[in-house]
């Protein structure tokens, strides 16, 4: 098993990566999160890695962090997603926010992922309950999700939710944290 790849990120083909061991090209693919996280071209790179072997091909995929890893193993071995689901599940939600869904039993943000369907985010929210580690929501963090969550159901995207969250003050109530997003948001 190839645990861990480090060497020189030789190119970057999303959902692919190229990293140079010693003169050995190692094609890696990646989530989006970790892609997001690379260094640029010709930088040193550590990538965690997970080897499939199957009967017709050996495929590397890799992750920037250990608990990436440890999710898109947990992912793989539930009945009916594979590497490729599981890639699209950590490129679609951040570890934290995939243990925030399982504990909520929220399928709504899974099936806003390409490729996950209303039956396979009930599936996954079943076999992944308790052997994800619970998130631990400070309550900013938790007043940040209930913004986004009452943003998103307004119409705004992830993306555009997430902003506008971010620039609010920690302390501020959900009701007024949402009308100051969405005055921010009407800004932008």
């Amino acid at each position: 098993m190839i645990g861990r790849v480090t060497g020189r990120l030789a190119a970057k083909n999303p959902p692919q990566v190229l990293v140079d061991v010693s003169g050995v090209g190692y094609e890696i693919d990646v989530p989006m999160s970790t892609l997001y996280s690379l260094p640029a071209t010709g930088e040193t790179v550590t990538l965690f890695t997970h080897l499939v072997v199957r009967e017709d091909a050996h495929n590397l995929y890799g992750f920037f962090t250990q608990e990436e890893r440890a999710v898109f193993r947990q992912l793989i071995r539930i009945s009916g997603v594979g590497a490729r689901t599981a890639l699209a599940v950590l490129s679609g939600l951040s570890v934290a926010d995939l243990a925030q869904s399982v504990a909520e039993q929220d399928q709504g943000r899974l099936v806003k992922i390409p490729g996950i369907g209303k039956k396979t985010a009930e599936r996954l929210l079943l076999e992944l309950k308790g052997k994800l580690a619970e998130p631990i929501a400070e309550p900013s963090a938790r007043r940040a999700s209930d913004v986004v969550h009452a943003l998103v159901a307004l119409g705004y995207s992830d993306k555009e939710a997430s902003a506008a969250a971010r620039d609010l003050a920690p302390d501020m109530p959900v009701a007024e944290a949402i009308r100051a997003a969405l005055k921010s948001l009407v800004r932008r």
